[in-house]
């Protein structure tokens, strides 16, 4: 795995837990070699990832819409900055650039973001590995959510395998590095 795209909140959220885990996040994909593919905003949690991956000396590629650069502040000191036409050239271009992909807290576009990768995946328009990184328990609802979804017949038990869920940073990096370099090379149903 060489580019993880991380999805995450342009904001910080109320605890202190989020803030702290992006930032250990970024050490450990910088101390892997691991560039950062993100949404290019430098508020909040966007911003701390791609803050903490430049200042260990990692590389990362932003991307963000023209209608977001005020609003979401566009990060202007990241090693490449892409800036492109909608939201769904943004979702498509962090798809060409990354390997895998990890949500941390976040809001409605990290959902989006992750539930796009997912879908594409489960379509055959990539076969890149995807995971939560469930910090302070923040995504423990929608993970019920999801296992109730595939008790009920929505989503079989295979396809909810492939969403790597994990509590702690290591583990989530050494899975999705497993699920990128599996024996052929790529992350399959």
């Amino acid at each position: 795995m060489q580019r993880l795209a991380v999805y995450c909140g342009a904001n910080a959220g109320r605890d202190p837990a989020y803030a702290q885990t992006t930032v250990s996040l970024g050490i450990a994909m910088a101390a892997r070699d691991v560039d950062l593919v993100y949404g290019g905003g430098k508020l909040g949690l966007m911003g701390i990832i791609a803050d903490t991956v430049l200042s260990q000396g990692g590389i990362v590629h932003g991307v963000i819409p023209e209608m977001l650069k005020d609003l979401e502040v566009a990060h202007t000191g990241v090693t490449e900055l892409h800036i492109v036409q909608n939201m769904h050239e943004r979702k498509a271009k962090m798809t060409d650039l990354t390997d895998a992909f990890v949500a941390l807290p976040g809001g409605v576009g990290t959902m989006d973001e992750l539930f796009e990768a997912w879908s594409w995946n489960a379509l055959g328009y990539h076969n890149k590995p995807f995971a939560i990184l469930n910090m302070a328990g923040y995504w423990d609802s929608l993970i019920d959510f999801l296992d109730k979804m595939t008790e009920q017949g929505f989503v079989s038990a295979e396809r909810r395998k492939h969403l790597i869920v994990s509590e702690d940073i290591d583990d989530c990096l050494d899975r999705l590095a497993a699920a990128c370099n599996s024996e052929t090379g790529s992350f399959t149903w």
